[in-house]
């Protein structure tokens, strides 16, 4: 299952994880997506230096939106296609999305 979003939706989504960004569940996810991607070293074309691990174990309410941010562009890309790093970054959104 890929995420193909529209602006409103993506834009839903962002303002649910700023009013959610403290939720436990919701870091969780986050963490999951960070240790798979680091994992999986996968390198984000808007920040190659960034170091995965380190985010994962250091991460703080003000990360989510940002890890969210890239699991959106990697539910987007076709240039990822790993499934486990798919799966971490369609979870999270699905954390947010309105049921």
């Amino acid at each position: 299952m890929v995420f193909m979003m529209d602006d409103k939706k993506t834009k839903d989504i962002m303002a649910k994880c700023e009013s959610m960004k403290d939720d436990p569940a919701l870091m969780k996810e986050c963490k999951v997506m960070l240790n798979t991607m680091a994992e999986k070293n996968v390198k984000m074309e808007d920040d190659p230096n960034q170091d995965y691990t380190n985010m994962a174990q250091n991460i703080s309410s003000e990360d989510v939106p940002k890890v969210l941010d890239m699991a959106l562009k990697i539910a987007k890309s076709g240039k990822i296609d790993d499934p486990n790093i798919k799966i971490a970054a369609e979870r999270l959104i699905r954390t947010l999305e309105p049921l």
